[in-house]
């Protein structure tokens, strides 16, 4: 039986939601009021397991539960008393642990693919509708409890710097430059590595997504509210998309009706945020980056 499981959360951490659907149909989905997207994307495949009997091929678009058992990490992290590569306590092992027992009571009869997101997979896309929609839920009966506009001045990083990369760049990439911006990101350690993003167009939306498929964790730094009121269907879907798989967000207060000014105190705060920048196709970006004193990569 093919089943697509998929998660979703909003201003990660924040309300999320996961689901799983069946190619005749069946589906579930589900809620928490505080989560985040790699919890959901594990919940999804944890309840689909409890709910359907027999063979299942699993399809996700999470690379974080794919090649945890493609690649069997569960072996190491049992084997180290339940720590990571890195000598820490697993992630998520709340989860991890009855869906790796789960998984290994009927090892014979699941198996898993990797699929791309929004990638016109109908059922992929069905299974993010779901987990969506359950987002959506949480987001109506707490309306407000976004988080306001920060000021520059006071904004400060949730997530440790010293393990936090930039990703920015220009807004079109040739073919050797998107090569280079995917191998780059592909050496990143998930279990370490934090990318941070601004979700521009281009480079830095790009490499956020790469990042996420590879469950490198993902801040996202905003110039203000809602920057893509303008952009097209496709390309904010990306943008959602790429929120919602984020772990942090922090949206800063800066002027709408001077975008460039605004966008130029981002950049400023996410040097301070950060150890190191992979800049695409833009040197003076490479050079605001090396005078803040951080270790660029550049291409």
């Amino acid at each position: 039986m093919e089943v697509f499981t998929d998660g979703a959360c909003s201003n990660n951490p924040g309300p999320g939601g996961w689901a799983w659907i069946t190619a005749d149909g069946r589906h579930d989905s589900g809620s928490e009021a505080e989560t985040t997207n790699q919890r959901m994307e594990l919940a999804a495949v944890l309840q689909a397991i409890g709910s359907l009997e027999g063979s299942i091929h699993i399809h996700s678009d999470s690379t974080y539960v794919v090649n945890c058992f493609k690649d069997k990490w569960y072996l190491g992290w049992k084997k180290r008393g339940w720590l990571n590569s890195q000598r820490k306590p697993v992630a998520n092992r709340d989860l991890w642990e009855p869906l790796i027992d789960a998984y290994l009571e009927r090892a014979d009869e699941i198996t898993f693919t990797w699929v791309k997101g929004h990638s016109g997979n109908r059922l992929n896309e069905a299974a993010d509708a779901l987990a969506v929609a359950e987002v959506q839920k949480i987001k109506q009966e707490n309306e407000g409890s976004m988080s306001q506009p920060i000021p520059v001045a006071s904004a400060t990083p949730q997530w440790p710097t010293e393990r936090a990369i930039v990703i920015t760049g220009i807004k079109e990439l040739d073919a050797e430059q998107s090569e280079g911006l995917a191998e780059t990101i592909a050496e990143l350690d998930p279990d370490y590595d934090i990318v941070i993003s601004g979700l521009r167009l281009g480079a830095e939306l790009e490499g956020a997504e790469q990042a996420q498929q590879l469950g490198v964790p993902t801040g996202v730094v905003l110039p203000f509210s809602d920057p893509v009121k303008v952009w097209g269907p496709k390309d904010r879907a990306r943008f959602d998309k790429a929120v919602e798989k984020a772990q942090w967000v922090v949206t800063l207060d800066g002027d709408r009706s001077a975008p460039a000014k605004a966008v130029k105190a981002r950049n400023g705060w996410m040097w301070l945020s950060a150890v190191g920048a992979i800049v695409v196709g833009d040197e003076s970006l490479a050079l605001e980056a090396e005078d803040a004193g951080l270790g660029v990569i550049t291409f």
